[in-house]
């Protein structure tokens, strides 16, 4: 070794760098390889989340990490792939139903059960489709109906809104696209009867109904792009167990502060109580 032919001294002088780097070991910040594997674990459970996400989950399992060392990690690691998105289009806007006003343009949306938004999507088996309508409240959110079926038929929608009716309180709002399945006299009519105004995007304007569509994207994202369904039944369990336990539990979300629904609505009730 260089150091014993010359001292260290001379032999730093003649390469232009101070003693102290020398003599300097680096040394892994604590929990470095521990953190690696939580790292990569969260990643694997949650592909599509990006490095502030992420840093939330890892601070949720007690880790003491800032977002910077999480991107560092990351781009270290390879885990900084962007995941492709994919859009489906399932609206059908063509009908001689009623039309209703965009209501919820502007609203600022201030506690649960005031709009719901709603949204299709069809899904990839290994030889067919099946289609999935969904409810979510805006301020929480929170899933509050869902249905999967093998055809894109009114009873689709109106299926998953009864469920979300039977088991929360009616919305002030509900706002939709104006395709077939919400504007058909059936829904309309539910809707009516629980004293629901009834709010419609415009046509051509998806992101008038951007809460819904961002759900959607997440549902794929999340869910259906990494998953191989069987046949029916296989998607129905996999897909209601991502909705209500993966999602409304599991899944944080940064426009709550990085809390679950479940978690984000529960906090909202224990600091205003009501009726």
């Amino acid at each position: 070794m260089l150091a014993e032919t010359y001292p260290v001294t001379l032999a730093c002088d003649l390469l232009g760098v101070s003693r102290s780097s020398y003599y300097y070991r680096p040394v892994e910040s604590p929990g470095g390889d521990g953190l690696r594997a939580a790292l990569k674990q969260v990643a694997a459970e949650w592909p599509t989340y990006g490095y502030r996400r992420l840093t939330q989950q890892l601070r949720r399992q007690g880790w003491q990490v800032n977002a910077k060392r999480v991107q560092r990690l990351m781009r270290s690691m390879g885990l900084l792939a962007q995941t492709k998105r994919r859009k489906q289009h399932t609206t059908n806007s063509r009908h001689g139903f009623r039309r209703y006003p965009n209501l919820v343009l502007d609203l600022e949306i201030e506690c649960p059960e005031q709009v719901w938004v709603c949204d299709l999507t069809y899904i990839r088996l290994r030889g067919d489709f099946v289609y999935l309508a969904l409810i979510m409240d805006v301020f929480t959110r929170g899933i509050r109906g869902w249905q999967l079926g093998r055809t894109l038929d009114q009873s689709l929608s109106v299926i998953a809104l009864q469920r979300a009716l039977a088991h929360h309180p009616a919305p002030a709002i509900h706002h939709s696209d104006q395709g077939i399945q919400y504007a058909t006299g059936a829904y309309t009519q539910l809707l009516e009867q629980a004293n629901v105004r009834i709010s419609m995007a415009e046509v051509g304007q998806a992101w008038q109904n951007g809460y819904a569509e961002r759900l959607i994207r997440t549902i794929k994202e999340e869910e259906v792009d990494l998953a191989e369904y069987r046949d029916y039944h296989d998607a129905y369990q996999q897909i209601g167990h991502f909705l209500d336990d993966v999602y409304m539990y599991k899944r944080i979300h940064s426009s709550l502060g990085y809390l679950t629904p479940a978690e984000f609505e529960a906090q909202w009730r224990a600091a205003c109580p009501g009726p």
